[in-house]
């Protein structure tokens, strides 16, 4: 075989490569967003109760959370492209489950599954593109990746609605899940030949007990909280939460002792004596619960309240997806470098500013609200939220010394899908808890628009909170970080193993 054709095999290989990685990538992004969508015909067809509604999304969110950076690092120690392949294959077997879920309780514990397995794949993804690639082409790369995610966002929600509008074969929504089954597989085949394998050099050690105590704590706060409203808040749920915060005290403490022992906590605390790192994780961490507390409403909102049919929920949504897509890419490119840091309080603001209009509207309009007339609130939402989401993971970077990159872009990771749990969690209280346990057929939907402004004023209050934080970023994000630091965890410097 000539040299010629050798790299021409190599490159058509890694080009396979990407196509299969991207694809888990954007399979992992649409089967978040595309749920939400569903959750309706869900809740209707299988008698789901409140609290299980919030579990089946915020479960996924809380086991994905949770392992996240063990599953960067078992990558790291047992090669990438093994714990990708092991991801893809346990997420589809997972969405098996959910498609095949006989009740309630088991789909619930399918879609925990379900986040686990992501957490595996997720991770390897960009390690992989970074093994895979030279460095004068992963600019491209992950230009397309970010293709990748934007595409995920904006047809997550209408690939649900349409699948459970079809309701193909008469499964109703299970198409949502099982949709995943020939994705998966494909990955899984294509992968074992043309993904080569990497691990990191250096590996960090497991840190299992830092993963337990974190799942330990989560759940001991979120668990009362969905299930407290329909058990009548008894005196268990609340010490259960107050006993949370022991638990995080008892993580603290151990992290502070695996760190000083072998140098791999999972949680690297000395990086939240950087004031603009420690300020920009609580900003990612109230952002995810406002986000959280949001998607979840508003499609109960749409669907339950307004009777509005799944397919026309999903249409109202892609000027949103578009807004956030559209604001995003002009944030990173041209208004970052020139403005820094007011931009992401401007996108506080701006996207505050669309939680009122909609309060506003849904107030004037009442149950005769139209789609079109949702659609400003959405936009100038979308728009908001784009200013915030592309540019806030290097501003709060941007100060963190370059050998703690990794670790702490990981934890930017985490915490975001942490806070996103505790949002859904919340729902319960800001959402659930302002309509009454009985209601008659005709007091449904008045008390679902109610209850939805309720809460939107609440997602109002947190962008308030996130504007106000955003003062301790930088004012522009450093250089230093941005191409030379470490990769996010499960992301370091590949060495490849033939």
């Amino acid at each position: 075989m000539t040299s010629t054709q050798q790299t021409s095999g190599a490159d058509r290989r890694r080009w396979f490569a990407l196509a299969i990685v991207m694809t888990a990538a954007f399979m992992d992004l649409v089967d978040v967003t595309i749920v939400n969508i569903a959750i309706p015909s869900i809740q209707r067809d299988e008698g789901a109760s409140f609290g299980q509604i919030q579990w089946i999304t915020a479960g996924y969110a809380l086991a994905f959370a949770a392992g996240l950076i063990t599953g960067g690092r078992l990558g790291d120690i047992h090669g990438r492209r093994r714990l990708f392949l092991l991801g893809v294959g346990g997420f589809t077997v997972a969405s098996a489950l959910c498609g095949l879920a006989v009740d309630p309780a088991m789909l619930v514990a399918a879609r925990i599954l379900q986040g686990g397995m992501a957490a595996m794949m997720v991770p390897q993804v960009l390690s992989i593109v970074h093994a895979t690639f030279p460095a004068h082409e992963r600019g491209k790369v992950f230009g397309l990746f970010g293709g990748v995610v934007g595409l995920g966002a904006v047809s997550g929600p209408l690939l649900g609605a349409l699948l459970t509008e079809w309701n193909l074969f008469g499964l109703e929504w299970r198409p949502i899940f099982l949709i995943n089954l020939p994705v998966g597989i494909a990955a899984v085949l294509l992968g074992r030949r043309y993904i080569t394998e990497s691990r990191a050099p250096r590996a960090l050690k497991l840190d299992l007990v830092g993963v337990v105590l974190v799942t330990l704590g989560l759940l001991m706060l979120l668990y009362p909280l969905t299930r407290g409203r329909e058990l009548g808040w008894p005196l268990w749920g609340h010490l259960m939460m107050a006993g949370s915060l022991l638990v995080f005290a008892a993580l603290v403490a151990y992290e502070r002792r695996k760190a000083a022992r072998d140098g791999s906590p999972l949680v690297e605390l000395s990086l939240f004596r950087v004031r603009s790192f420690a300020a920009g994780i609580a900003v990612q961490t109230v952002f995810g619960v406002a986000l959280g507390v949001f998607f979840l409403v508003w499609t109960l909102y749409m669907q339950i309240g307004l009777g509005w049919s799944v397919l026309r929920a999903g249409l109202t949504g892609v000027p949103f997806s578009i807004a956030v897509s559209m604001a995003a890419a002009m944030s990173v490119q041209f208004l970052v470098p020139r403005f820094g840091r007011k931009v992401l309080q401007a996108g506080a603001l701006v996207m505050g500013l669309g939680v009122l209009l909609y309060i506003w509207e849904s107030d004037r309009y009442g149950m005769a609200i139209a789609s079109w007339q949702m659609a400003l609130p959405l936009v100038v939402m979308g728009a908001g939220m784009g200013l915030i989401v592309a540019p806030l993971t290097d501003a709060i970077l941007s100060e963190v010394p370059r050998e703690h990159a990794g670790s702490a872009s990981g934890l930017i990771n985490t915490v975001q899908q942490m806070g996103n749990a505790l949002g859904l969690g919340l729902v319960s209280v800001v959402f659930f808890g302002q309509i009454a346990d009985r209601l008659a057929p005709a007091q449904v939907g008045p008390a679902f628009v109610s209850a939805f402004q309720y809460a939107l004023w609440w997602v109002a209050g947190v962008m308030g909170v996130i504007f106000l934080l955003m003062a301790v970023l930088p004012k522009r994000p450093a250089q230093h970080v941005e191409g030379g630091a470490e990769l996010p965890e499960g992301e370091r410097e590949p060495e490849l193993v033939s």
